[in-house]
Parts: C-alpha cells; sequence; structure tokens
C-alpha cells in the first residue's frame, strides 16, 4: 500500500486489542524506518458508506497509503475535526487528540515519527519493520487551531504482536497449521456489557456481503426474533459438519454446508450457534 498518490479511505476506527504498554509515551524513536513512506501526507479522502478494503482505502488519505499490511486495510477514516482550543501545541499533542476523539483499539504507545512536514507529520505503529498502524496529524486547519488527527489507518489486529491483538475485545482464531487467522476471514467477541450481553457471545465470519454471524446465547438476552433459530447447547454433531480447523483455545468450529448454523466443539460437547438474520450490534 505505499507510494505514489491516490485516494483513500474512511470508516469507523475499531481493530485491535490497546492494552500493553497503555501507559507508557506515545512516542518511541525507533530511528529510521525500514522502508518509509514516500508519497504525499495530503491526499484527498471521500467518506463511503461501506468497508470494503476499497472504501477504506478512500476514506483513510495518507495514512492508508503508509500501511504495510500482509492483508488487506482493515480500518480507517478521517478527517474528522477537533474544535476549537482542543488541537494541541505539538504534533504529539495532536497524537495524543487522536487517542482522546476515537479511542481507537490499537496501540497507544510505541510509535515512531517516520515522516514530517511543516504541517503534517505521519506515525506509525511498526512490526517486524512494517508499518501496521498509520496517523497522519495535521496543523491549523480550517476552522481547527493547533495540532489534531487528520487521517488514520490500521492493519487487521492478528498482524499486531500477540500480546496486544490478544489483549482487546476481538478473539484471534488459529487454523489448522497454528496460525492465526484474520479477523475478516472469522473472529468472535463476547457480548458487550452496558447492553446486558454479557453471557451472550458473537462469532463472525467473512467480510461486506459475505459477511454471517453467529450466537451463543445461554442466558437468552437476545431476543429470539433476530436469530434463525434458538441457541442449544448440548446437541449431536450433524453427520454433514465439517471440521473447519479453525480453533479458538478449546473451541472448534464445524460448519454444514448451508452454514446455517455454527456447531462448535468444545471439552463439554457441542453447541449449535443459531445465524443471525442480520448483523446485531451494540451501540
Amino acid at each position: 500500500m505505499r507510494g505514489g498518490i491516490v485516494v483513500v479511505t474512511a470508516a469507523l476506527m475499531a481493530a485491535v486489542g490497546c492494552g500493553a504498554d497503555d501507559d507508557g509515551d506515545a512516542i518511541i524513536d525507533y530511528g529510521p524506518a525500514v522502508t518509509p513512506y514516500s508519497g504525499s501526507l495530503h491526499i484527498p479522502t471521500k467518506a463511503v458508506d461501506e468497508d470494503t478494503p476499497q472504501a477504506l482505502l478512500l476514506a483513510s488519505g495518507a495514512a492508508g497509503r503508509a500501511l504495510e499490511c500482509d492483508g488487506e486495510i482493515f480500518s480507517g477514516g478521517g478527517p474528522d475535526g477537533w474544535g476549537e482550543g482542543e488541537g494541541g501545541d505539538t504534533p504529539e499533542e495532536g497524537l495524543r487528540l487522536f487517542f482522546d476523539m476515537f479511542d481507537p483499539e490499537v496501540p497507544r504507545s510505541g510509535y515512531r515519527v517516520e515522516r514530517e512536514e511543516t504541517d503534517r507529520v505521519l506515525y506509525s505503529y511498526d512490526v517486524d519493520g512494517r508499518t501496521k498502524v498509520a496517523v497522519v496529524v495535521a496543523k491549523d486547519q480550517r476552522d481547527r487551531p493547533g495540532w489534531g488527527p487528520e487521517t488514520h489507518a490500521s492493519c487487521d489486529p492478528f498482524e499486531l504482536p500477540a500480546s496486544i491483538a490478544d489483549s482487546g475485545d476481538e478473539e484471534i482464531w488459529t487454523d489448522r497449521s497454528g496460525g492465526r487467522v484474520p479477523t475478516t476471514t472469522l473472529s468472535s467477541h463476547a457480548g458487550a456489557e452496558h447492553c446486558g450481553w454479557r453471557s451472550a457471545h458473537f462469532l463472525g465470519t467473512g467480510r461486506g456481503e459475505d459477511y454471517r454471524q453467529y450466537v451463543r446465547d445461554p442466558g437468552g438476552v437476545i431476543a429470539g426474533d433476530l436469530l434463525t433459530s434458538p441457541y442449544d447447547g448440548d446437541v449431536r454433531m450433524p453427520a454433514d459438519a465439517r471440521d473447519t480447523g479453525y480453533r479458538y483455545k478449546d473451541r472448534q468450529l464445524w460448519l454444514t454446508e448451508d452454514r446455517s448454523t455454527a456447531y462448535v466443539r468444545t471439552s463439554e460437547g457441542v453447541e449449535a450457534w443459531p445465524r443471525a438474520k442480520e448483523p446485531i450490534a451494540c451501540l
């Protein structure tokens, strides 16, 4: 995703675990970037009402272009203005404002200054010399004095170090070989406490039009009319179910050809997680 000038992305920043190093300094000088971003730090953005990689690239401007993902861009957006009196006196204060404004689930420390210009600075969070999170802060934009976040983008949470990715809400599954699976392929998370859904669990496969969501609901906290069938915590594994090879702790994911139900084998038996009629989210 590096290089020249191309229009880039938008969407909500919801990526990965932020727990590790949250109390540390936002900036750590690692020295020069291994492959510094050489494109423009000011690329026009366009918001699109979808979360495809193409749409995210249209929304995230230079931040999206600065990423060095193994897979596709995972999240990105901007610009979102800061109000008068909110802008920082320094670029680093502009970066801290990004965390305050968006509360993103990305690392909050360990960023390097990758590129610096008079009115813009590119900050990057690198893994093995490759940029996985990028934030561009800008100075004195229209009706926005001081330094603040202009664009931001991140790779899939599975590309972050396990110590960071595993501290977030998204559960990173593994495949048959033990490799970590992109959350755009498969991910799961507990229900939100502020919606009273903590006893529930959500599992998602695919992305965009291919996205399917399954629900574990032993406490019955999710309205039944949102699901294609009831949750059952003790079933026989269907004869036509196949082992996908995906694992999370003691959970194994099995699916039938029609994928109407996710069968999750654990050390205690087999559970049937019904498919949601439409994606369920707690706002």
